[in-house]
């Protein structure tokens, strides 16, 4: 008896309401039988029944103040050890009901309990740049009824809703939950309700085997045995190029892979050589601007591409996918359109995508992709160092011509064997090293970094905090103004930022650009959780073997001071084997006071532009 006494108690505040209420039971019901039995009543009361004693005890086992007008000896007795039974049970109960709650509400504030949500959006690990992929979302949920973002991680829950709160001031109508739990354990990923969500988002924890655990959180996913029969859509971010293969053989069809390293070091080496095309992969991913669509328009069935890309005014069409995926860009112009193909489109939304075109029927004069310049030989100064810094020195071999230097200025640890390591695609390029503190004027002017044709500057958020990495950049930056200041040599400067609010800081130092890689990371993981098609895209717009993103001068494609229209380049962009997805028009302001102005993505074709020197028009060519 005492072990299934003992049974009954470990079943928690539930269990031991029930004893009590068996106990209370019991005394009301023996004083109720006395007080009947024996004809225990008040002073000149007569015979009571079993059922009005039972009423009075239980009357005074929940309120003591009740027996305070009872007369008669015997009923008073009765009823006071009735009373004094209640004060303990009742006292009782109310340490257990309270024990309870505080016990749930801590449950509670752990964030293990299930999310029962529809259509939603999840978010799988913490790092720094989560603040920027919900502000993404939430810019996208804006058209959505209810929208929801549910977040877990391996975090207290109201340190990760008290970090948002203090991070993103407006989430609109987005509601975001948060909930404690470790993303590669089954029962975890159940609390969020992935069988009902939207879209699911797998970020890289800040921990030294990052891609192992975002490669078992979609094995989780997609092998679990009481997963939804339609496919997910899943957005990971990796950081090792060689887990990309396993991350594949794991997901199959329903993942979109980020590799954040190569990401941003690719945009950085193609800055170099476009001066603002940061600006331009921002906007082509930022859903506060014009976004990239993939839509069936069986309308232009039986047309060229190059009638296809005209038959657009307030979109830009860039390319076509196959009924099996595949993505061309920049395909021919005189590839026919069929009925199975799917339009990659740039447009401000997509209800904007409308066949409203002013002419759908041009003359394409060429189909030809231009003649190939031949690589020069180039130097390259990169100041700091981080894990992307051999990534880049890669990505460079593969457009320098021979005998193309690049040299490393940094001192951070073990940089010597990080250097003998870097393996480059190409014998054009020779690496050297130098040792210098990149934060002193004098080591930095010792490289004579205006002797070279560009230089980078890494964050060093491989061995310090973003803040201090940002701090180190800055004043690189600033050294090699003052070093601009004083000579006429003019040289390209890419740096890259780890916090986007130290972007409008080094604005002063007059930087071509700038590759905020958190900020760059979110906005594709989050594009990627709503296009299951980005992935293609921009593996073919980084790749050194496909259509890439150029700036040619604007006198290349219309005569310069005269009045004309954005369809006139169209067209003679689709000439030059190009297509063309906006302008840089230098004397233009950028609002936002940030980054290279005048940069405008898929401008309407009807509207009227002059075009002065100095303006570029931004196109897709080989």
């Amino acid at each position: 008896m005492r072990y299934e006494f003992d049974k009954t108690m470990a079943a928690g505040p539930i269990a031991l309401i029930g004893w009590l209420g068996l106990i209370s039971l019991a005394i009301i019901t023996l004083a109720g039988a006395i007080v009947s039995l024996f004809s225990i009543v008040p002073e000149g009361d007569e015979d009571i029944s079993f059922i009005e004693g039972f009423w009075a005890s239980l009357m005074r086992t929940l309120d003591s103040g009740t027996m305070g007008g009872d007369a008669g000896w015997g009923f008073r007795i009765v009823m006071l050890l009735v009373t004094l039974a209640g004060i303990f049970i009742v006292s009782a109960l109310i340490g257990v009901l309270s024990t309870g709650l505080d016990s749930k509400l801590e449950e509670l504030s752990k964030g293990k309990s299930k999310v029962l949500e529809n259509d939603h959006t999840i978010i799988f690990n913490w790092s720094e740049s989560i603040y920027d992929v919900i502000r993404e979302i939430v810019i996208a949920n804006e058209s959505r009824r209810k929208p929801r973002i549910v977040i877990m991680a391996e975090m207290d829950k109201l340190a990760m809703e008290e970090e948002i709160a203090d991070k993103i001031k407006d989430l609109k109508n987005t509601r975001v939950i948060c909930r404690s739990g470790n993303p590669t354990v089954l029962f975890d990923i159940g609390l969020v309700s992935p069988e009902t969500c939207r879209s699911v988002i797998i970020m890289s924890p800040e921990t030294e085997d990052a891609d192992s655990q975002v490669i078992k959180t979609i094995l989780a996913l997609v092998n679990d045995p009481d997963r939804r029969p339609d496919p997910f859509q899943i957005a990971a971010e990796l950081r090792d190029a060689e887990s990309v293969d396993l991350a594949r053989v794991v997901g199959g069809d329903e993942v979109q892979i980020v590799l954040a390293d190569d990401l941003i070091a690719r945009v950085m080496v193609q800055s170099t050589r476009e001066p603002g095309l940061s600006a331009v992969f921002v906007e082509l991913l930022d859903f506060d601007g014009c976004e990239i669509y993939v839509v069936e328009q069986p309308e232009l069935a039986g047309k060229s591409f190059g009638e296809a890309v005209m038959a657009y005014d307030t979109s830009s069409l860039i390319g076509v996918c196959s009924a099996d995926g595949v993505v061309s860009l920049n395909p021919p112009s005189s590839l026919p359109i069929t009925s199975q193909m799917s339009m990659v489109l740039i447009a401000e939304d997509d209800s904007t995508i409308l066949l409203d075109g002013k002419a759908t029927n041009v003359a394409i004069s060429s189909d030809g992709k231009g003649t190939a310049t031949p690589p020069k030989s180039e130097r390259t100064l990169i100041l700091g160092w981080n894990r992307r810094a051999p990534i880049i020195a890669s990505e460079l071999s593969r457009y320098v011509g021979p005998g193309s230097l690049l040299t490393i200025a940094a001192d951070v640890p073990e940089i010597e064997q990080a250097v003998a390591d870097i393996i480059v695609e190409s014998s054009n390029l020779k690496i050297e090293l130098q040792k210098v503190n990149t934060g002193r004027w004098a080591d930095i002017s010792s490289l004579d970094p205006l002797s070279y044709d560009q230089v980078l500057v890494l964050a060093h958020n491989d061995h310090m905090s973003a803040q201090a990495a940002d701090t180190r950049t800055l004043v690189s930056l600033l050294h090699l103004r003052k070093m601009k200041e004083a000579d006429d040599r003019n040289i390209s400067i890419v740096s890259e930022m780890v916090d986007v609010r130290n972007r409008t800081l080094a604005t002063v130092t007059n930087v071509n650009d700038f590759v905020v890689s958190n900020k760059l990371v979110s906005l594709m993981l989050a594009q990627a959780s709503e296009n299951e098609h980005l992935e293609a895209i921009f593996k073919d717009l980084l790749d050194d073997g496909g259509s890439e993103i150029s700036m040619r001068p604007a006198e290349n494609y219309v005569t310069l001071g005269q009045d004309t229209t954005y369809q006139e380049v169209a067209q003679a962009a689709l000439a030059r084997g190009e297509v063309a997805i906006g302008h840089h028009l230098v004397n233009e302001t950028d609002a936002a006071g940030i980054g290279p102005s005048g940069i405008i993505i898929n401008p309407i074709k009807s509207a009227a532009v002059r075009y002065n020197a100095g303006d570029r028009i931004i196109v897709l060519a080989e």
